[in-house]
């Protein structure tokens, strides 16, 4: 679907790792390549016919996120390095300065370390609670359980709408929902979903939503940060410098710029923004449940492989996402990946950043497979027939 138009795949691989970061398709990387051949000028800066480009060009693709994730309007989107640069900016900048001893946060241990270690480090200094959402025997969070962990002390719910071992789906309009009917913030990271299916925050009523350019066609180094205009307004900047400010004398003389521009100091990636706005534009001339589509066709046909052989343990057999996870019995999971690599396939082997997530499986490493729509059944049956020789593993791994 699509390979044409990925110059990566023409280089004799495969490659099953795009919930790490995926390929990009030639008009990104053509965008980018025009931002600094015809008008690499800085943004809101300059006042000369290039920087206007630069400004109007930067500008138009925010508002390209605002469709895509239908926010309300421009002042919600602010453009960071990423994730996890998204992520602390919400736990730094909104809630450092209104938790209290004993309040609560809620997670999981399926999170990725960006959506736990900066709660952690909040929990420490301010004397917070973290409390864990029990999993379901497939791993998954349901209401049930979430609702076993909350209390009137909590005050804030983060969560992943899929997460990147587990893959699994969360009800998140339904979380939503529940939290505000007991004034519970929810922060929801969007890495490893805004990418793969339609993300409506205003249907959703997600409070705060992170996700990062780079796992959705886009250029690394550039990130979003979604929040609703009023929590956005109460969020204090946790970087200051240039272009955030509107004028200072002293330190008792300090007047900042309004939403979005309050919260992006300094020279933004200007060219990541750019290429971000064309990924959005290749996205939708795609559409998103042709994507969605096609990747739970591709998971199917894996999972209905995977599961014929005997020494191969899938860990996530349920799960509505492109990401499967498993492990060869007695192997390595490391090894396995060493072995694959031999072969030109691509695959990420580890704790995958979850490193909590052992407390909850029992399982420390293990192999994932994340599918986006350029992969296809061939690759998928490459893939299969190496894993099938469990000799031959333990044979190339001596």
């Amino acid at each position: 679907m699509h390979r044409e138009d990925f110059p990566m795949l023409n280089n004799d691989i495969i490659y099953f790792d795009n919930g790490a970061t995926s390929f990009k398709p030639q008009v990104v990387i053509d965008k980018i390549k025009e931002y600094y051949e015809t008008y690499s000028a800085n943004a809101h800066r300059g006042d000369y016919d290039i920087s206007f480009k630069v400004d109007l060009e930067y500008e138009a693709a925010r508002e390209k996120v605002v469709n895509f994730i239908n926010a309300k309007e421009k002042s919600e989107v602010v453009f960071t390095s990423g994730t996890t640069d998204s992520l602390n900016m919400i736990v730094n900048g909104f809630f450092a300065p209104i938790m209290e001893k004993g309040d609560e946060i809620v997670i999981t241990r399926s999170e990725h370390a960006s959506n736990v270690l900066p709660w952690f480090r909040l929990a420490k200094e301010k004397g917070c609670v973290i409390k864990y959402i029990p999993l379901d025997d497939d791993y998954h969070v349901t209401m049930d359980n979430l609702k076993k962990v909350i209390t009137p002390n909590t005050k804030v719910i983060s969560l992943a709408a899929i997460t990147n071992v587990i893959g699994d789906v969360r009800p998140i309009k339904e979380i939503t929902k529940f939290a505000h009917e007991h004034n519970i913030f929810v922060v929801v990271d969007g890495a490893q979903s805004v990418a793969h299916m339609k993300t409506d925050v205003q249907d959703l009523d997600i409070d705060f939503l992170a996700f990062s350019a780079h796992k959705m066609l886009g250029p690394t180094g550039v990130g979003v940060l979604y929040g609703k205009k009023e929590l956005l307004e109460a969020l204090e900047p946790t970087n200051l410098g240039g272009g955030m400010n509107e004028a200072f004398d002293n330190e008792y003389s300090v007047i900042l710029k309004d939403l979005p521009t309050r919260l992006e100091a300094g020279t933004p990636n200007i060219a990541g923004v750019i290429g971000l706005g064309a990924a959005i534009d290749y996205l939708n001339s795609i559409g998103m449940d042709k994507i969605r589509d096609r990747e739970l066709e591709l998971r199917e046909y894996l999972i209905e492989k995977l599961i014929k052989i005997p020494h191969i343990d899938i860990i996530n057999v349920e799960a509505d996402s492109g990401i499967v996870s498993f492990n060869v019995d007695g192997v390595f999971s490391q090894d396995v990946a060493y072995y694959l690599n031999k072969y030109n396939i691509c695959v990420r082997a580890g704790n995958h950043c979850a490193k909590i997530l052992k407390n909850a499986i029992g399982v420390t490493n293990s192999i994932r497979v994340s599918l986006y729509f350029y992969n296809t059944e061939n690759e998928i049956d490459s893939l299969i027939e190496l894993l099938k020789d469990k000799e031959k593993i333990e044979e190339e791994m001596i």
